[in-house]
């Protein structure tokens, strides 16, 4: 596999005046360029300490991370994060909240014309083009998140990370927002790491599926290949055997053996 990102032995343990938490032990994770993985497991269970780790948000306790053979030292706008809360700015347009991200990545180098030509072409990608004068309370939680990912699609990171990024949205919304994922990650190629809960939304998008054990210490149990063809078609795949075969084996690790520690599986 060509290593694109590359976790090496990477412990964390936060401390504070009630003490020590363990929350990850000895993960070793490899991702390669375009391919789409997806972190899930019980809560508690390390999943976004391990995405905060690759963006650099937190510095492991022991171990390394390499991005591009890089190590991650800290936040860099070849990593784009993802929050489940949109976190847009509400004093300023949807075309505001992206250019402010693309002006901070690509203003020493681009003329404003370049810099409002790549706003637009984010906001377009994500079919919010329409909404680039409207701030965020005018449009709705589904439009928000879109140009969150919109802001951080105009960086051009080399990866995308996400934090359930539709876990707040009512099922429609996150189901028509999944479908738009997997149309902009086709066009893009882009590498993707994301957190979720939601068992059918990481077999529909996810090349791979990272299982975790519950913690403290929590560590990869299981690694999944979703070896389903692209492009996915969400009706198509319901009923198709290898759909709902990977389905079942990541309840079965979730919810029959308590996501506890896996012989590991690529």
């Amino acid at each position: 596999m060509n290593r694109y990102i590359d976790v090496q032995g990477a412990e964390m343990v936060f401390t504070s005046a009630k003490g020590r938490f363990h929350a990850l032990h000895d993960i070793h994770l490899q991702i390669a360029k375009g391919e789409f993985v997806s972190l899930i497991g019980h809560s508690g269970c390390g999943k976004s300490t391990l995405l905060n780790l690759i963006a650099g948000l937190l510095s492991p306790t022991e171990g390394a991370l390499l991005c591009d053979n890089r190590e991650i030292r800290s936040p860099g706008p070849e990593r784009a994060v993802v929050f489940q809360n949109h976190s847009l700015l509400p004093w300023l347009t949807c075309f505001d909240n992206v250019y402010l991200a693309v002006e901070r990545v690509f203003g020493a180098k681009e003329r404003k014309a370049q810099l409002r030509e790549r706003t637009h072409a984010a906001l377009q990608l994500v079919g919010m083009a329409a909404a680039t004068a409207k701030r965020p309370h005018e449009i709705s939680g589904g439009m928000k998140q879109r140009v969150g990912i919109a802001r951080a699609l105009a960086m051009e990171p080399k990866v995308l990370l996400m934090d359930e990024p539709f876990g707040a949205l009512d099922a429609l919304t996150r189901a028509h927002l999944q479908d738009e994922l997997l149309k902009i990650v086709a066009r893009t190629r882009s590498t993707v790491v994301m957190v979720t809960h939601d068992v059918d939304e990481a077999v529909l998008l996810s090349d791979r599926i990272v299982m975790m054990t519950n913690g403290p210490a929590a560590t990869i149990g299981q690694v999944l290949t979703v070896d389903l063809p692209r492009p996915r078609d969400r009706v198509a795949l319901a009923e198709h055997p290898g759909y709902v075969a990977c389905r079942k084996q990541v309840l079965d690790f979730l919810y029959t053996r308590h996501g506890q520690p896996q012989a590991l599986a690529a």
